[in-house]
């Protein structure tokens, strides 16, 4: 089957979003993430997502990192902009702007707080879809959201809105998936870095990647063993990558690891925004070691 989003198939890196200091934003370092990310065959990038600290930003400061991501890819590699939200008209807006800015399309979140039912996000999503045509990515994370968007939702969406293409899944539910693939024709992409090969085994199409952040050659080439049939070295690669994802991202509340872990690798993106804070001291070590491990330090 072909599958509508394969534009965005491979591997998109879920950005943090750099600070100065006093937590302006650094506008020189995120320039310089995307030259990284062309340079290492990512195939994608995806700015203001969970990663990118993104309800930290106000809306000006949201704006601004599309513009200044979307300015600087210049064509170069693919952008998909997380403009999601839990008001569909503040949604609606920021995807119109990402779409003047030049983005290749949205990533969309589940409206969280709000639990809607699942008409609900029928409805959210369809007034996305009409109103801005660009591709657009559902992101079901039930964790962040407290709702899940069942996958006869997911279906249905699909069937009602062409320019909604893909599904970013993060509930760690094989089954879910497999009933979107079956029942679909949407791409479905991995919101878990551990899981990218048990998707990618059922239909995915690849992964929206944290551990990317510092290893984007790594996840590409799981990816890129699989695609080409040679599953023995996907595994390999899966077995490598499993205890980095596992003890690093599941330190702490993302992106709190990957953004200390950056530092640490000589890619210091600057300080979090409260309410996130910084590991704890034991927890400092344990990443240290988790790096170490891998060959990072």
């Amino acid at each position: 089957m072909t599958r509508k989003g394969e534009i965005f198939s491979g591997l998109s890196v879920a950005l943090v979003t750099p600070f100065h200091a006093d937590e302006s934003l650094d506008e020189a370092t995120l320039r310089k993430l995307v030259d990284f990310h062309v340079e290492s065959g990512t195939d994608c990038v995806v700015p203001v997502g969970t990663t990118g600290e993104s309800p930290t930003l106000t809306h000006q400061e949201h704006d601004r990192v599309i513009d200044v991501v979307c300015e600087h890819a210049a064509g170069r590699i693919k952008v998909m902009a997380g403009t999601g939200s839990n008001c569909t008209a503040e949604a609606i807006r920021m995807t119109q702007h990402a779409k003047d800015a030049g983005a290749t399309g949205s990533l969309q979140v589940a409206p969280y707080y709000n639990k809607p039912t699942q008409e609900g996000f029928f409805q959210h999503y369809k007034a996305i879809a009409d109103a801005v045509d660009i591709p657009h990515v559902l992101y079901n994370i039930p964790g962040r959201s407290a709702k899940n968007i069942e996958p006869a939702t997911i279906c249905r969406i699909s069937e009602a809105c062409p320019n909604i293409v893909a599904v970013k899944d993060a509930t760690g539910s094989m089954d879910q998936a497999s009933q979107i693939l079956a029942a679909s024709d949407l791409t479905l992409l991995s919101g878990d870095d551990s899981m990218t090969l048990p998707l990618m085994s059922i239909g995915g199409s690849g992964i929206i990647s944290v551990a990317g952040n510092i290893i984007p050659k790594d996840v590409k080439a799981l990816v890129d063993a699989f695609n080409s049939g040679d599953i023995a070295k996907a595994q390999q690669w899966h077995h490598k990558l499993f205890p980095l994802c596992r003890d690093m991202l599941g330190l702490s509340t993302n992106p709190i690891p990957i953004k200390v872990a950056m530092a640490l690798t000589g890619m210091d993106c600057g300080p979090l925004r409260l309410p996130m804070t910084d590991l704890a001291a034991d927890e400092l070590e344990s990443l240290k070691v988790t790096l170490k491990n891998y060959g990072l330090l």
